[in-house]
């Protein structure tokens, strides 16, 4: 079920992904009918524009600030906080600095 990442291993979340300059970065960990579940990085200013998800997504920032948009409101959430992101509204996420999160997406 989990890839790209060692089992049986003490680690941080954070740490399975890089900053890259001017990128979004993403390691998926688990991808299934079910679920799926990813470790993003972004850089400052990066972005996911808009879009709907086919499952209800929740996303856990593990460092840094990141903005998101849910349908018409939008959350600054740092690291530790989560929120979760309703199927079929639309959200995008924007670095507003540097910041790593986790996104599980249940369907």
């Amino acid at each position: 079920m989990y890839k790209n990442i060692e089992k049986q291993v003490k680690l941080q979340l954070k740490d399975l992904v890089s900053y890259q300059e001017g990128q979004v970065v993403s390691k998926t960990l688990v991808q299934n009918e079910a679920v799926s579940m990813t470790i993003f990085s972004f850089d400052k200013d990066e972005e996911i524009s808009t879009h709907e998800s086919g499952g209800d997504a929740m996303v856990t920032v593990l460092e840094g600030t990141g903005r998101f948009t849910v349908g018409d409101e939008v959350f600054l959430l740092s690291e530790g906080e989560t929120l979760i992101m309703p199927k079929g509204i639309p959200h995008a996420v924007y670095g507003e600095e540097r910041f790593k999160m986790q996104l599980v997406v249940s369907f």
